[in-house]
């Protein structure tokens, strides 16, 4: 690990951040080839919130995992390895009636028309989250409440849950709300879905969409439109895959002379990177922009850090990367602009500064 050695915090340290939803334990195969013929496969975890906080606690910020695993040796799986990275834990609920989420794919990327993902997930422990037996000062504990539409689509108690943490309440903390669409959990309800996720993305203060999925789940074609349709975040993340992101910034802070009716609009390209796995990229892109935000770094800033954290998720295999040296993003996020721009980044960057190419 080359990010700030974790350190585990306990139920009487107050987080810098909050991040609830399923966990699961991942499968991943020894060889290439289709589900039927990968013949063995490796454990590791999975999940898009749990991989924020293992992210952000890795990057030296006090993180928290809400969420609910079986009384099974999965759940153990789960809350010992998230726990290593330096995540308090203990707000997670053990269910002794049912089992933690499985879930096999196959070695392609997600969007490789091959990629097969196998999900064993229906009736899990997580599914039985509610506003009922999820303590809301566990949740509302820290600076940043992560969550991800991800949740709202296990099951109408989880919706229940993550309304209510996105509805306006006075000393709510900064709600961070990634849409994270993911067609499969709303098959034959699409349409519920694109509303669902709406209506939870008005009610956050930061929001992270993906062009391509705001095209797929609202028929959304232009950042405009996505900015005109989402408008009461105060901070709206418009991710472009290997165009950059943009972020339209509502926030008091916004500068002056400059903001229209969508917010001053910040586009930052993203570096050049050797793909090595998409897996997580997005889930480090979230963490990068609010470790940024945690210690008050402007929208640039925010954006170069996410870039900066997705790349190390894309230069290493899993779900969960170690993140670089703060110093040594630090150094890279300042960087000219003409600089940034000459970025290349491959295998083994976060570790040592000389491994970055600005030709």
């Amino acid at each position: 690990m080359t990010g700030t050695p974790p350190s585990v915090h306990g139920p009487g340290v107050t987080p810098d951040v909050v991040c609830l939803g399923e966990s699961m334990v991942a499968f991943l195969p020894t060889r290439p080839g289709p589900l039927a013929r990968v013949p063995a496969f490796d454990r590791a975890i999975g999940g898009a919130e749990s991989n924020v906080a293992c992210a952000l606690a890795a990057a030296g910020h006090r993180a928290r995992w809400v969420g609910r695993v079986g009384r099974d040796g999965f759940g153990d799986h789960l809350v010992e390895a998230i726990r290593a990275y330096g995540v308090d834990v203990s707000a997670v609920v053990r269910d002794p009636a049912r089992p933690t989420g499985v879930y096999f794919r196959t070695a392609t990327d997600r969007a490789d028309a091959g990629h097969e993902v196998a999900y064993y997930r229906a009736g899990s422990a997580a599914s039985a989250m509610s506003p009922e037996n999820v303590p809301y000062e566990s949740v509302t504990a820290g600076r940043v409440l992560h969550l991800s539409g991800i949740t709202a689509a296990l099951s109408d108690s989880c919706l229940a849950l993550t309304r209510e943490l996105t509805a306006p309440r006075t000393g709510r903390p900064l709600v961070s709300f990634d849409v994270n669409f993911r067609p499969g959990l709303w098959a034959g309800r699409e349409k519920d879905g694109g509303r669902v996720l709406l209506e939870l993305a008005r009610g956050a203060d930061i929001v992270f969409v993906g062009a391509d999925e705001a095209r797929a789940v609202w028929g959304l074609k232009s950042t405009r439109a996505i900015a005109d349709a989402v408008p009461g975040p105060q901070l709206l993340v418009v991710k472009l895959g290997s165009g950059g992101a943009i972020a339209f910034d509502r926030g008091p802070e916004a500068r002056a002379g400059t903001a229209d009716a969508d917010g001053t609009a910040t586009h930052v390209p993203a570096p050049r990177v050797h793909v090595v796995s998409s897996a997580g990229a997005g889930d480090a892109f979230a963490a990068g922009f609010l470790s940024a935000t945690l210690r008050g770094l402007d929208v640039t800033a925010r954006l170069r850090h996410g870039h900066l954290m997705a790349a190390a998720a894309l230069t290493t295999p899993g779900d969960v990367a170690a993140p670089p040296r703060r110093a040594h993003a630090d150094r890279l996020a300042a960087l000219d602009d003409a600089a940034w721009g000459r970025l290349h980044l491959g295998p083994g960057w976060t570790g040592q500064d000389q491994e970055v190419r600005t030709p």
